[in-house]
C-alpha cells in the first residue's frame, strides 16, 4: 500500500512548531505590536516632559532692565499671562496673553552702579523709558531663542533616553519645537498690550494696591509720573552731597561720627543705606538700638550678613523683635559689639554701654515679673553705669531699645540712646541726660504698607567731639518710605551749643525738660561749637 507523502516544511515552520512544543506551554509566535494611539501617547508624554525639563534647567535669562537687574522665565502654565515677581512684596499678575505658557520676571535687584549713573546725570530719565523698552525687547528675544534651544534639546535628549533611536529622539525635538512655536503664535495672537492697566495683586501688595500707584494713570499721565521720578533723583543727588551743602563738621580728630540706627525689621534695603551713609559722612561707629529682625528665628540670621562689612564698628542691643539666637549669633560675627547686662565697650575715643530688652522674642507673650520689667531694665543699666563711673571709665552713650528704660538712666550719663516707637524725637531729662530717640531705618519693614501711609526710613548722625566726649550736633535723615519721593536732611545743635549760649559743665546738670527736634539756625560751614 502506497504511503501518502507529506511535503516537508520550510526550516523556520519546524523552529517554530517546536517551540510551540516545548514542555511549560505554548509561546506567542510573534510580539504583539503596540497600538498606534499608544505610540502617539507615548510619544506626546515624552515631549511635553522633555520641553518642561530643558525649561526648567536653562530656559532662563537675566535681563538688566534699566537700573534693575531681572530673570525673565518661561513656564507652563494653563493660564498664560505674566506674573512680575517684587520680593518680598509679592506679584502683579497681568493678563498679557492666552497660551499654555506664562512669562515670569523676577526682580532681583538695583544694580548700584546703573542707580549711581542716573543719580549723578538726571538727565538721562528723559530717555529711561525708551531705554527701558529696548532691555525688554532684546531680553524677550535671547528668551526666545534659548527657551528653542531648552525644549528641543530637553525632549531630544529624553527621546533618545527612552526609545534609544536617533530617528524618534529627532521626532520628539522637532514635535517639542513645533508645539513652542505654537504657544509663541498664539500667545502673540493674543497679545493684549492694555493688560499692563489692570494688574491683580498677591502677597502684601494685595492688601495696599494705592502703594504700588494707579497704574492706569501711571500709563496715561506718564508726563506726570517722570516728573516725581526726577525729583526723586534730585533729592537723592541732594542728600549724597549733604556732606558740602550742611555747615558739617570737618572730619578732623576732634570729631567723632556716630551713625544711630533703630528698627530695621528685616528690611534688606536698609544695609545699602547704611553703608552708603558710613562712607557719605565718614562715620566712626554704627549704633543699633534693637529689633533688627522680626521674629529672632535662626532662620533669620542670614539676614545679618552684610553687617560684618558696613565700614565702621557695629553696636547692638537686643530690642523685643530679636532673640538670645540673633544676640548669640550676632556675637559670633566680626566688627559686631553685642551690649547687655550694662557690659560696656570703647570704640573711637566713646565709651558705650547698654542692656537689652526683657521682653524679647519668643518670651513677649508671657507676663513679666519684677526683674522682666523695662523700668527694672533700666535701672540696672544705670546701676552699671555708676559702676563704671566708680572705676574711674565713665560712660559716654548708653543704649536701650525702649524709652522707658532709656528714662532711668537719667543723670548717670551724658546721652542715652533707644528706639522702638518708629517716629524720632530728641529730649533734655530732668537731670540733664539728652534722650535720643530713633526712628525706624526699615521704614517698619513689611509693616510700612499696613497704614494710610508708609513709614519713612530714618537715621541719625551724631558729632561728638573726641576731647570732651559731648555731642555737639546732630543730623536727622528722613527718606520718604514705599512708594514716596522725598529726602529730607536737618541740622541741629544742642541748646548750649549754640551761638551766645553758656557751656555746660562736664556731667549732667538737673534741667527742665527741653525738646530739641526743632532744625534751629544753621552754625557756619566748618565751625565746631564747644561745649
Amino acid at each position: 500500500m502506497a504511503r501518502a507523502r507529506v511535503p516537508a516544511a520550510a526550516p523556520h515552520t519546524v523552529n517554530r512548531l517546536r517551540t510551540a512544543r516545548r514542555p511549560g506551554g505554548p509561546v506567542p509566535e510573534l510580539a504583539a505590536r503596540p497600538r498606534p494611539w499608544v505610540r502617539a501617547l507615548g510619544l506626546t508624554a515624552v515631549v511635553l516632559l522633555g520641553a518642561w525639563l530643558g525649561l526648567l534647567v536653562v530656559g532662563n535669562v537675566r535681563v538688566p532692565v534699566g537700573p534693575m537687574d531681572t530673570t525673565m522665565t518661561l513656564r507652563p502654565a494653563l493660564d498664560g499671562g505674566t506674573k512680575i515677581n517684587i520680593s518680598p512684596l509679592g506679584a502683579l499678575h497681568l493678563d498679557s496673553h492666552v497660551a499654555p505658557v506664562r512669562l515670569d520676571v523676577n526682580v532681583d535687584q538695583l544694580d548700584p552702579d546703573r542707580s549711581q549713573a542716573l543719580v549723578d546725570h538726571p538727565e538721562r530719565l528723559s530717555g529711561l523709558q525708551d531705554e527701558v523698552t529696548g532691555d525688554i525687547e532684546r531680553g524677550t528675544l535671547d528668551l526666545a531663542v534659548r527657551s528653542c534651544a531648552a525644549v528641543v534639546a530637553g525632549a531630544t535628549a529624553l527621546g533618545l533616553a527612552v526609545y534609544r533611536r536617533p530617528r524618534r529622539a529627532l521626532a520628539a525635538g522637532g514635535l517639542a519645537l513645533a508645539l513652542l512655536a505654537a504657544c509663541g503664535a498664539t500667545a502673540y495672537a493674543t497679545w493684549n498690550p492694555k493688560s499692563v492697566l489692570e494688574p491683580r495683586f498677591s502677597g502684601l501688595l494685595s492688601s495696599a494696591p494705592s502703594v504700588v500707584g494707579n497704574a492706569r494713570s501711571i500709563v496715561t499721565e506718564f508726563d506726570v509720573y517722570q516728573q516725581e521720578l526726577a525729583r526723586l533723583v534730585t533729592n537723592v543727588t541732594k542728600l549724597y552731597d549733604v556732606t558740602s551743602t550742611l555747615p558739617a563738621y570737618q572730619p578732623d580728630p576732634t570729631t567723632v561720627r556716630v551713625l544711630h540706627v533703630s528698627d530695621i525689621h528685616l528690611n534688606p534695603a536698609s544695609w545699602k543705606i547704611i553703608a552708603s551713609l558710613v562712607t557719605q559722612y565718614r562715620v566712626d561707629v554704627i549704633v543699633d538700638s534693637g529689633d533688627t529682625m522680626d521674629h529672632g528665628t535662626a532662620a533669620e540670621n542670614g539676614f545679618l550678613d552684610p553687617v560684618a562689612d558696613l565700614g565702621a564698628p557695629y553696636v547692638w542691643v537686643r530690642g523685643n523683635h530679636d532673640s538670645m539666637t540673633t544676640q548669640a549669633h550676632l556675637r559670633n560675627m566680626k566688627n559686631v559689639h553685642v551690649l547687655d547686662d550694662g557690659r560696656a565697650v570703647t570704640l573711637a575715643g566713646l565709651r558705650f554701654a547698654g542692656i537689652g530688652d526683657p521682653q524679647f522674642t519668643p518670651d513677649r507673650s508671657t507676663v513679666p515679673g519684677a526683674e522682666g520689667t523695662q523700668e527694672a531694665a533700666g535701672d540696672r543699666l544705670a546701676q552699671a553705669l555708676r559702676a563704671q563711673r566708680a572705676a574711674g571709665t565713665p560712660v559716654d552713650v548708653a543704649v536701650a531699645h525702649e524709652p522707658s528704660a532709656a528714662r532711668r538712666t537719667d543723670g548717670e550719663v551724658p546721652m542715652v540712646l533707644a528706639g522702638h516707637l518708629h517716629r524720632a524725637g530728641t529730649e533734655t531729662l530732668d537731670k540733664g541726660t539728652r534722650l535720643r530717640v530713633e526712628g525706624s531705618t526699615g521704614g517698619s519693614g513689611l509693616r510700612a504698607v499696613e497704614g494710610e501711609y508708609p513709614d519713612p526710613i530714618e537715621a541719625s548722625i551724631l558729632y561728638f567731639d573726641r576731647d570732651s566726649r559731648r555731642l555737639q550736633a546732630w543730623d536727622e535723615i528722613k527718606l520718604g518710605g514705599l512708594g514716596l519721593t522725598t529726602a529730607e536732611v536737618s541740622r541741629h545743635l544742642p541748646k548750649e551749643n549754640r551761638p551766645g549760649a553758656t557751656p555746660t559743665p562736664t556731667t549732667p546738670a538737673p534741667s527742665s525738660p527741653t525738646p530739641t527736634t526743632a532744625p534751629p539756625a544753621p552754625a557756619p560751614p566748618g565751625s565746631r561749637p564747644r561745649s
